[in-house]
C-alpha cells in the first residue's frame, strides 16, 4: 500500500509536474525553441492518449505486478533528455496511426458533435417541459391553499 502511494506520488511529480514545468520554461524563453515546443507538445499528446487508454484498461491492467512502477518508467522514458521517448513514440507510432485514420476520426467527431447537439436539445426540451409541469403544479397547489384559507376564514373575513 505504501509502495503504491509512493509510486503514484512519483508518477504525478515526474509524469505531470516536472514535464509541465519544463513546458512552462520552454514557453517563457525569450525566443522559444520550436523543437523543444514540438517535443513538449508530443509529450502531452502521448500522456493524454495514455491517460485516456488507462481509464478504460485500468481494471484489466492494474492488478499486474509492478503496474504502477511500469507506468512511472514509461512517463520518465517519454521526457528524459537521454531517451526523448516522446519524440520516438509520437513519430514512429502515434502520428502514423492518427494520419492513417484522420478522416475517420474527423467524421466521427462531426457525428459525435451532431449527436451531442441533438441530445442536448432534446434534454433541454424535456427539462423545460418538466419545469413547466412543476410550475403548473405549484401554481395549482398555491391556488388551492389560498381558496382553502379564504373558505376556512368564513363570512366574517369577507365582510372586513
Amino acid at each position: 500500500m505504501a509502495v503504491s502511494f509512493v509510486t503514484r506520488l512519483l508518477t504525478l511529480a515526474l509524469g505531470y509536474a516536472y514535464p509541465a514545468y519544463g513546458c512552462y520554461k520552454t514557453l517563457e524563453l525569450n525566443a522559444p525553441q520550436m523543437e523543444r515546443l514540438r517535443f513538449w507538445c508530443q509529450y502531452w499528446i502521448l500522456v493524454a492518449f495514455l491517460t485516456a487508454f488507462e481509464s478504460f484498461a485500468d481494471c484489466a491492467l492494474s492488478w499486474l505486478p509492478m503496474y504502477g512502477e511500469a507506468k512511472l518508467a514509461v512517463v520518465v522514458y517519454l521526457w528524459h533528455p537521454k531517451t526523448m521517448g516522446a519524440r520516438h513514440v509520437y513519430d514512429d507510432y502515434l502520428r502514423p496511426f492518427l494520419a492513417a485514420h484522420e478522416a475517420d476520426i474527423d467524421r466521427g467527431l462531426v457525428e459525435l458533435r451532431a449527436r451531442a447537439a441533438d441530445a442536448t436539445a432534446s434534454h433541454l426540451q424535456a427539462a423545460v417541459a418538466l419545469g413547466r409541469a412543476c410550475l403548473s403544479e405549484v401554481a395549482r397547489r398555491v391556488s388551492s391553499q389560498l381558496q382553502q384559507a379564504a373558505t376556512s376564514a368564513g363570512p366574517a373575513a369577507q365582510v372586513r
